[in-house]
């Protein structure tokens, strides 16, 4: 069986022509399949043999809502989402002044093991199907349009690049949600190979790089994924992405109380960005309580000693304060209530 929402309008179109259908069927089939349907019946100017034809072929993937919290604070919803295989995946619908942004998983799980991180290990790939379907149902669901996608939630986006690339195509078309690249972020903690395969690429997106610390000995200890790619080599491969695409690149900095938020870390952050424009986005930690990390105390003291080295440093907005909005939590809190942890 194929699945038909993973493919690109191009190959709907070869598809279609191999079937001896006529090009134009190929833009109908996408368009449904980007408002949502979750079947060829739904596809009503499709002839009845065409539909009964595509159902035999293909199949159409659609999450069902495991779990959902809304916070009463400020709006954010929380989806747990069960995919058809039975695992569960993670997106945050958020508000802000300039647009509503989805946050939504690569991954079901990640093997990058973050220590201030709550997620099990990798159990699968999502498809490009699976990813799009967290902003299309997300949509849907909520009522609320999406302007503007973080690939932020479970997993690692660099470690699935062929997946991503593909999702990035397909969330990109005029003729589906057609959401501009410059309205999309990419996360990553740090795989090298995959940042240049990326600056290849020469995409318009906004790339993040998950530093939270300057200097490898507390970066190994708090992300694994440095014994493998260094900090010394993430900033470099940092420094040739801006040279190949210009773009600036925005550095994630979650605050840990005595771990990474000392001055001598800023100043080191600041003598590593030197000749790049970087922007630091300074997360205030989640409590959580299985953590032995805690949240920083000295967050307005860093960021004032970022800016008075000429680095722009911001403070990100703690939203669904009320709900377990961390990455990970409400999938972790489903799978202690099955039994798999």
């Amino acid at each position: 069986m194929t699945d038909i929402k993973s493919m690109t309008e191009a190959e709907l179109t070869a598809y279609f022509n191999a079937l001896g259908q006529p090009a134009f069927r190929a833009r109908q089939v996408f368009t449904w399949l980007h408002r949502g349907v979750t079947s060829f019946d739904d596809m009503t100017d499709l002839s009845k043999p065409l539909r009964t034809q595509l159902a035999e072929q293909c199949f159409i993937t659609a999450p069902t809502v495991a779990r959902k919290q809304v916070s009463r604070l400020d709006g954010t919803i929380k989806y747990l989402w069960e995919l058809a295989d039975g695992n569960c995946i993670e997106s945050v619908l958020m508000r802000y002044h300039h647009g509503n942004t989805v946050c939504i998983s690569s991954q079901v799980g990640c093997r990058m093991g973050c220590a201030f991180s709550t997620i099990a290990g990798k159990v699968r790939d999502l498809r490009p199907s699976e990813l799009l379907d967290q902003v299309l149902f997300t949509q849907l669901d909520s009522g609320v349009p999406i302007s503007n996608i973080v690939l932020m939630g479970i997993g690692e986006p660099l470690d699935n690049m062929d997946n991503v690339l593909r999702f990035l195509e397909l969330v990109n078309s005029p003729n589906g949600l057609h959401i501009g690249m410059r309205h999309i972020s990419l996360s990553t903690c740090g795989v090298v190979p995959g940042i240049d395969a990326l600056a290849e690429k020469q995409l318009q997106l906004t790339l993040s790089v998950s530093l939270h610390a300057p200097d490898s000995e507390t970066r190994s200890r708090i992300m694994p994924v440095n014994r493998a790619y260094d900090v010394e080599e993430l900033f470099n491969a940092c420094h040739r992405y801006f040279k190949k695409t210009g773009r600036r690149i925005s550095f994630e900095y979650a605050m840990i109380d005595g771990v990474n938020d000392h001055d001598w870390q800023a100043e080191l952050i600041a003598k590593k960005l030197r000749g790049m424009p970087g922007h630091v986005n300074m997360i205030p930690l989640n409590d959580v309580m299985e953590s032995p990390y805690k949240p920083s105390r000295r967050i307005a003291a860093f960021q004032q000693k970022l800016e008075s080295l000429g680095v722009t440093a911001t403070v990100r907005r703690s939203l669904g304060g009320d709900i377990d909005a961390s990455c990970g939590q409400l999938r972790r809190k489903q799978m202690q209530e099955m039994g798999q942890m």
